[in-house]
């Protein structure tokens, strides 16, 4: 069983959008659509003259967060947002009733409503189409070409996503809330 997880080398960020377009083609998500399951923000820095002279950005990837204590898993009622075997939270659109629980408690802001299915959506990490086919990578991963994404098993102490946790400095976001994301950023 994997325990899957992403790193993101955000200062490798270009802010290309390859990565949410690829997002969208692989799960049928009209292009121009506002809500998606990832995407690129934006923040800005800003210093004084002689260390910073003009305002600079900094792009910063996100998705859902895939929380081993996922808040939007535990106020669902109908059980709709649930752990697969490789800890990835999912959501069955069955059984969503469009209460908005989750997206009420997800922190990450990583939900939205699903036109298509009247239910809500966010990042699987690709597992019903990508990893169902066998393939080992995200749509996201597969199309960066600067390389800001890495994915894969951090239970498999030879895959690359445990040699950067292991050898180098990451953090997570709103690490002080006990979600325990599994998307890792590098420092």
């Amino acid at each position: 069983m994997a325990k899957y997880a992403m790193i993101l080398n955000y200062k490798n960020c270009i802010n290309c959008k390859a990565c949410e377009v690829a997002c969208k083609e692989e799960n049928g998500i009209e292009l121009g659509a506002k809500a998606h399951r990832i995407w690129v923000g934006t923040y800005e820095i800003e210093g004084k003259y002689p260390f910073l002279s003009i305002p600079s950005s900094t792009f910063y990837p996100s998705q859902c967060q895939h929380c081993a204590n996922a808040p939007c898993e535990e106020v669902c009622p109908t059980h709709a947002t649930y752990y697969d075997k490789n800890g990835v939270v999912q959501i069955d659109a069955q059984k969503c009733i469009l209460c908005s629980y989750c997206m009420v408690a997800c922190p990450y802001d990583a939900r939205y409503v699903d036109t298509r299915t009247m239910s809500v959506d966010k990042c699987n990490f690709c597992s019903d189409t990508r990893l169902a086919r066998g393939l080992k990578t995200t749509a996201c991963q597969a199309t960066c070409p600067t390389k800001v994404r890495i994915f894969g098993d951090m239970e498999d102490p030879n895959s690359e996503v445990s040699h950067i946790l292991r050898t180098k400095e990451h953090f997570t976001l709103k690490a002080g809330i006990g979600t325990e994301p599994r998307l890792f950023y590098i420092k």
